[in-house]
């Protein structure tokens, strides 16, 4: 009998640490190790990813070639048993080919995820005994809300709601088998007809941010730092412009549970309309946007010039996208030089001013309110046209 600190390991005599005992001399009847041990283990943190490196990750288009399954073939058989040499025709039709439909689903957030190709699984042929073939299973393809599909430079579809379908390739219809063609005429029929190929389409999608607030304005004017304020949301902020390569939607909560969505769209620069500094791709996600919160930095010289500047460029890619409700933010008040362009710009346009700083949180409680009130307009106003609003 060894002690309790030896141990025999093959022929070899191992020397072991002694196991000690708690308090009291008895050994405890289940292992306290790991409850030991896991509560000192620090949790993983998700790996934070760089905004450059999120462009990898976030497609707004994607082109897509989609091909419905093939139909099942028809079966060729005659029925036989003993006694019974002539039984007919008892060859079953073939299954359906399986579709391809793209479904709107409220947890994506690109196109990213979206391969180039994608077929529907084939219907199966059909066998003895007026057997039909099994119907080949739909393919569900996920895109974001608000995913635009287009052919040939054509919308097809426009999927705005969450769980919203679309047929994107058809299957083909399954063949007959020779069981079909019995008739008075032809009692022993052998024809039978192979299954139909599936449609193939090749669409291009495009994502459409959906959010109910748009914040637009130039580069470095802080609408990345208001969105962090706000909200959850976590985009980049540098002292760089175009630190923002793609728009970022954080959510604003209020006390009655109602979210309303807000989208920082990267910083646009004159000539947008004609794609200068992709001002195409960033001005596509401002259309699904039901009211503008312009972003002015008040520090630079006759800050009203860049609201008209801005609005310019929206008229100019959509005739009418300037005319939406808004509101005028002033950042960067914490300034000195801000303080005094103030009275200036609320002289020089009509809409409402909001002066705050996103540095600092000053007046964040007006936005807050206003933006509430922007809200419960376009609700009251989708309500009125027998509409649903969208909800978060």
């Amino acid at each position: 009998m060894l002690p309790r600190c030896w141990a025999l390991r093959g022929p070899a005599l191992l020397l072991l640490s002694p196991v000690p005992l708690p308090a009291g001399g008895r050994r405890p009847t289940f292992s306290t190790t790991c409850a030991r041990y896991s509560k000192n283990r620090r949790l993983r943190q998700k790996r934070v990813i760089s905004e450059r490196k999120l462009t990898r990750y976030f497609v707004d288009h994607r082109k897509v070639r989609v091909v419905g399954g093939q139909g099942g073939g028809g079966g060729h058989s005659f029925y036989s048993e003993p006694r019974k040499i002539f039984g007919g025709p008892d060859g079953g039709n073939g299954g359906d080919g399986g579709h391809v439909i793209l479904k709107a689903d409220q947890q994506m957030k690109s196109l990213s995820s979206v391969l180039p190709f994608y077929q529907g699984f084939h219907g199966e042929k059909g066998g003895s005994k007026n057997c039909y073939g099994a119907n080949g299973a739909y393919v569900y393809v996920k895109v974001p809300v608000g995913t635009l599909v287009k052919e040939d430079g054509k919308v097809v579809a426009d999927l705005t709601q969450h769980g919203e379908e679309y047929v994107a390739a058809y299957g083909g219809a399954g063949g007959k088998g020779n069981r079909f063609f019995l008739s008075n005429e032809n009692r022993a029929p052998t024809l039978f007809t192979p299954g139909e190929p599936g449609q193939e389409r090749v669409l291009n999608l495009e994502l459409k941010t959906t959010a109910h607030a748009g914040l637009v304005g130039f580069p470095n004017a802080g609408k990345s730092s208001l969105l962090r304020a706000i909200s959850s949301a976590k985009p980049a902020v540098g002292a760089y412009p175009f630190t923002t390569l793609n728009p970022h939607v954080g959510i604003v909560r209020y006390q009655d549970y109602e979210q309303v969505a807000v989208a920082d769209i990267p910083g646009l620069i004159k000539g947008a309309h004609q794609n200068r500094g992709l001002g195409m791709a960033f001005l596509r996600h401002i259309e699904r946007c039901r009211f503008l919160l312009y972003v002015v930095d008040l520090s630079v010289s006759q800050p009203w010039i860049q609201l008209q500047d801005l609005k310019y460029e929206l008229e100019q890619y959509k005739k009418g996208l300037s005319e939406r409700p808004c509101v005028v933010i002033g950042n960067k008040i914490d300034l000195a030089q801000s303080r005094i362009n103030l009275p200036l710009l609320k002289e020089q346009i009509d809409d409402r001013v909001i002066a705050l700083s996103a540095l600092t949180g000053d007046n964040l409680e007006e936005l807050l309110l206003h933006l509430r009130e922007l809200y419960d307009t376009y609700v009251k106003t989708e309500q009125s046209r027998g509409q649903s609003p969208v909800k978060w």
